[in-house]
């Protein structure tokens, strides 16, 4: 078990380090927003999802209900509802409580990681190796964010902004295997540009992401009958 968590850790350093960079990004923006670090920490601990807490952060200093921020942040981590279903024979031997203490720690970069791992013996203690990587490199990249903000007042300057989005890409190119991953990313990025103008709110991200899965589904049988 050890050797496994361990694996998992450090098959997700080299990834962690755009993670510790938007960690940072979000940092600063709890300070400019009046973010105290205990909430901050807490929805490191409790949320622990960034996309949902830019959104939360975000929306906290903006004169929303929260039952808005509840459910915004709930639809834009549907996705992991898709994530846990894939790593479903990863969890066969597991009890609930092992699963939801797992799920918990599972990240967008740690399950590509491990999805992309080709040893049969990777287990969920390699799964959860690589949750707590990302854990522990996110949490300190929020509070250098946050401690050392007057320093970066402007992350742009730095490059930070692009940090998210480049760690998707990296996610993305990791994964691409054949001509048919090429259809499916684009195709599945075409969908989610058009559903944003048309559904207003985050449910965009799931829609587009089953529609994105069937089709996968589809061209994968489609080739194996060829």
């Amino acid at each position: 078990m050890k050797k496994e968590i361990k694996n998992g850790f450090m098959a997700n350093l080299p990834i962690s380090i755009s993670v510790f960079a938007y960690g940072a990004v979000l940092g600063i923006i709890c300070t400019s927003k009046g973010i105290s670090f205990l909430q901050l920490a807490l929805m490191n601990i409790f949320i622990f999802a960034g996309s949902a807490q830019f959104l939360i952060v975000d929306m906290l200093s903006n004169p929303v209900n929260i039952s808005v921020i509840v459910w915004s942040a709930l639809l834009i981590n549907l996705r992991y509802f898709l994530i846990g279903a894939s790593l479903n024979n990863l969890f066969k031997s597991s009890s609930l409580k092992r699963k939801a203490l797992i799920m918990h720690f599972v990240t967008d970069e740690s399950w590509a990681v491990t999805m992309n791992r080709k040893e049969k013996d990777i287990n969920v203690f390699f799964l959860l190796g690589g949750g707590l990587c990302i854990f522990i490199v996110w949490f300190l990249g929020t509070l250098c964010g946050y401690y050392f903000a007057e320093f970066i007042s402007n992350p742009k300057v730095y490059g930070l902004d692009f940090a998210f989005l480049a760690l998707f890409i990296a996610i993305v190119t990791s994964m691409y295997k054949s001509k048919n991953d090429f259809i499916i990313y684009l195709s599945t990025a075409i969908i989610a540009t058009i559903l944003e103008k048309i559904i207003p709110n985050m449910s965009y991200i799931i829609v587009s992401a089953l529609l994105g899965s069937f089709l996968y589904v589809y061209l994968n049988k489609r080739k194996s009958h060829e």
